[in-house]
């Protein structure tokens, strides 16, 4: 005979639950929201099931429906109708914050990305030299901070920089509290990996880059996925430069990033189930080969599980939904 052991504990879902040692809250679960200038509807987003490119009336109303699903925490991405080469306008997504903040006001939690992509003719995330060979760090710097108070000033409570431009947490951390927004929090992307699973976010975000270019990618400031202790060096300079809060993009292929930061490093974590993770899932469940409730959920759980405090996620939104089903 050989009686029964560690199964015990498996017999029943009340028993699982009661037992389990990493639970799924959907208020550590981050909404990312897109919105658009001049186009005259929302649009979907290919890949993210329920996501939109949001108008500034359509945005509004999205929260709405998101907060009666529980969602009190949101990622802005502000996507202006001109683009430049330097002299950026954030007057567009500023406007877009003050109309949430103005509609909400504590309600939320609102943090805002601060980066080029979507602001330059070219899509990289700064400045680009004359040649068109280098972005250019003290000059792209210089203007993510002056976009960092824009937002702070329009009512953010958090500033998200995800440029990866050395020392810019320092430069917009000095900002913010010269201006006297010490409580304006910075989320730092200080583990942002160059990165294969970035696609349908650049086609909602405007961001990839375009046009005759030497510099095709951005694997000169983003971290190459071979080096995890450059991971672990940006994440130290962040928080020594002022951020509260650091973040790994993207999820499933750094697990072992997020553990070994999260470890190691002693401030609040997020991770970023970036868009081409979430659209994997979705695309496989609209196949028949997974499914996809169930995926979304176990891919939360490696997340909190390696260490996070927090995940950024398009699914946020369904995701009491997801659990009430279960």
């Amino acid at each position: 005979m050989f009686p029964e052991g560690y199964r015990r504990i498996r017999q029943s879902p009340v028993l699982r639950n009661l037992t389990r040692e990493v639970t799924i809250d959907p208020l550590k679960l981050i909404q990312p929201l897109f919105v658009v200038e001049g186009i005259p509807n929302k649009e979907p987003v290919p890949g993210l099931t329920g996501v939109y490119r949001e108008t500034p009336f359509t945005l509004i109303k999205q929260i709405e429906r998101d907060l009666e699903k529980g969602v009190k925490s949101f990622l802005l991405f502000g996507v202006p109708a001109s683009k430049a080469d330097r002299n950026f306008d954030p007057s567009f997504t500023a406007s877009q914050i003050a109309a949430i903040k103005k509609r909400f006001g504590q309600e939320v939690f609102l943090a805002v990305d601060v980066c080029l992509c979507s602001y330059t003719t070219h899509g990289h995330c700064g400045i680009l030299n004359d040649s068109h060979d280098h972005v250019m760090n003290h000059e792209t710097v210089e203007a993510l901070a002056d976009a960092a108070l824009a937002f702070a000033r329009a009512g953010a409570d958090c500033v998200a920089p995800s440029d990866m431009m050395d020392h810019r947490i320092a430069a917009i951390r000095e900002k913010l509290d010269a201006h006297g927004f010490h409580r304006t929090l910075i989320m730092s992307y200080s583990a942002k990996f160059h990165s294969g699973f970035y696609g349908p976010f650049r086609a909602a975000a405007d961001s990839a880059p375009k046009g005759e270019l030497k510099i095709k990618d951005r694997a000169t400031y983003q971290i190459d996925p071979a080096n995890p202790s450059d991971a672990y060096l940006s994440s130290v300079r962040d928080m020594d430069e002022g951020a509260d809060i650091l973040m790994v993009k993207p999820g499933l292929p750094y697990l072992d990033v997020i553990r070994d930061l999260s470890d190691r490093i002693p401030l609040p974590w997020a991770v970023y189930e970036v868009s081409g993770e979430y659209a994997a899932v979705e695309l496989m469940a609209e196949k028949g080969l997974i499914d996809g409730r169930r995926a979304h959920l176990e891919s939360w759980t490696a997340f909190f599980r390696a260490g996070a405090e927090m995940i950024i996620t398009y699914g946020a939104r369904h995701a009491r939904d997801w659990m009430e089903s279960k």
